[in-house]
C-alpha cells in the first residue's frame, strides 16, 4: 500500500474523517478525483503545494491528510503544466522519488478516497513550498487573466509592470 498526502483546508477535517476525501478536483481532461503527492523523505517536496494552494487568498490553515491506496491502482502522474501518464500508484511514487528535481509534480487519483483509507490528519508548515511555479524567483509572473484573476491582491501591479515591459 502506497502512502500519499492530500492538502486541504483545516475546516474540512471533520468531513474528511467522517466520509473521506471527495473527488471534487478536476484534472486537465475534466475527470474528477483527488490531487496528492507520495510521502517522500523530504518534507519540502512532500508538502510543496502548500504555499501555492494558499496563494488564492485563503486565510484558513492547511492540513495534510495521509492515506493509503493499493500499489497496483492506476493513477495519473506528471508535471503540473504537462500531460500526465497513467501508472500504478507504486510506480508513480517511485517516479517522483527518483526525480532529480520533483518540484511541480502531482499525482491524480481519479476517484474519491474513502474514510477507511485515511491513515492520519496532521498540521503542516504553512510557508512550505513555492509560489506561481518552481524556480519562479527572478522571473516575472504571467499577467494573463487565467494566471492572475481580476481582483487578486497585487494583480493590478503585476499587469502594470507587464505593460511597461511591452507584454
Amino acid at each position: 500500500m502506497t502512502l500519499f498526502v492530500h492538502l486541504t483546508d483545516a475546516r474540512q477535517v471533520r468531513s474528511v474523517r467522517r466520509s473521506g476525501i471527495q473527488a471534487r478536483s478536476r484534472d486537465h481532461d475534466g475527470l474528477s478525483g483527488v490531487f496528492c503527492l507520495p510521502v517522500l523523505p523530504s518534507y519540502q517536496l512532500t508538502h510543496q503545494w502548500t504555499r501555492e494552494l494558499r496563494r488564492d487568498g485563503r486565510r484558513s490553515v492547511m492540513v495534510a491528510v495521509d492515506f493509503r491506496i493499493p500499489d497496483d491502482e492506476p493513477v495519473l502522474v506528471g508535471y503540473f503544466s504537462h500531460d500526465h501518464e497513467e501508472l500504478p500508484s507504486a510506480e508513480a511514487a517511485a517516479l517522483i522519488a527518483g526525480c532529480e528535481d520533483a518540484r511541480g509534480y502531482e499525482v491524480f487519483v481519479p476517484r474519491k478516497i474513502t474514510a477507511k483509507e485515511i491513515h492520519r490528519v496532521r498540521g503542516v508548515n504553512q510557508v512550505t513550498g513555492w509560489r506561481y511555479m518552481p524556480n519562479a524567483h527572478g522571473r516575472f509572473p504571467c499577467p494573463c487573466s487565467g494566471c492572475i484573476p481580476r481582483g487578486q491582491y497585487g494583480g493590478a501591479k503585476i499587469r502594470r509592470a507587464a505593460e511597461s515591459r511591452g507584454y
